[in-house]
């Protein structure tokens, strides 16, 4: 029996790399290959239609938009680095990697799984280039990558949980691609950061990325493999609000904390 922390990629990445190009570099899950192999040069198509079909693909113009098509040109030959290391956004910035303990940097390398637009899903320790691709984009003739990718990577995801928990971190965008009806023998366990006010609960935005990264960091350090561990977690500016709701056999447990203002 296994565990699984599920964590979103970042849009920031990390520049540089050592590690040899991706297409023969060694990784978690080679049976994805192909289907990497589709999306990207799915991708690439929809790229040679011009620059506005490609900010749209990508989500970004200008400058960001150049820095992309160069990393698209350069993909299949650029150095990697691991995962935990090429994510550098807020959720990775706070978790940060590089100082947890012994400990917790084996459960990361054992226990964290990315899904994402254009690798499906990877482990921490997988060498990735620098790429942009959201997961919620659509590409001709795939379709949203979240549905393209779901029956592909679920299984895959069981897989390395066997009859454990998955500890489910994803924004919306992301969790679309996990299919919790695949899931078995594996428990879905998704743990929700949410805003409080006046008008009642909402999902904690960009403003809440960090403190989920804070999160996924007292997850790790505490081995926290099931819903009554996390559920006992202190952690900085979050309160617990509700825990374990499950609706019944395979349907996913959920804990919720609220994120403090300010």
């Amino acid at each position: 029996m296994a565990t699984v922390l599920l964590l979103p990629p970042s849009e920031g990445k990390a520049p540089g790399g050592r590690g040899p190009a991706w297409p023969s570099a060694a990784t978690a899950f080679p049976a994805l290959a192909a289907d990497r192999a589709r999306v990207r040069d799915a991708v690439r198509v929809a790229l040679a239609e011009g620059e506005a079909a490609a900010g749209r693909l990508l989500g970004v113009r200008g400058p960001h938009l150049a820095r992309a098509f160069a990393e698209w040109d350069e993909l299949d030959d650029a150095p990697t680095m691991a995962a935990a290391s090429r994510y550098a956004g807020v959720v990775w910035g706070a978790l940060d990697p590089a100082t947890l303990t012994p400990a917790a940097r084996r459960r990361l390398r054992a226990w964290v799984l990315v899904p994402s637009g254009l690798w499906g899903v990877s482990a921490a320790t997988d060498p990735l280039p620098a790429y942009r691709l959201k997961m919620a984009a659509r590409v001709p003739p795939l379709g949203g990558l979240a549905a393209f990718w779901r029956p592909r990577i679920t299984p895959v995801i069981a897989a390395r949980a066997g009859a454990g928990w998955v500890i489910d971190l994803l924004p919306g965008e992301h969790a679309a691609a996990i299919d919790p009806d695949l899931l078995a023998p594996a428990r879905l366990l998704r743990v929700e950061i949410v805003d409080g006010g006046p008008d009642g609960r909402r999902a904690a935005g960009h403003d809440g990325k960090a403190v989920k990264g804070r999160l996924a960091r007292a997850i790790l350090e505490a081995g926290a493999r099931d819903p009554a561990s996390i559920a006992r977690l202190d952690v900085e500016g979050l309160t617990l609000d509700a825990s374990l709701r499950s609706s019944g056999r395979g349907r996913p447990a959920r804990i919720v904390f609220t994120r403090a203002p300010g």
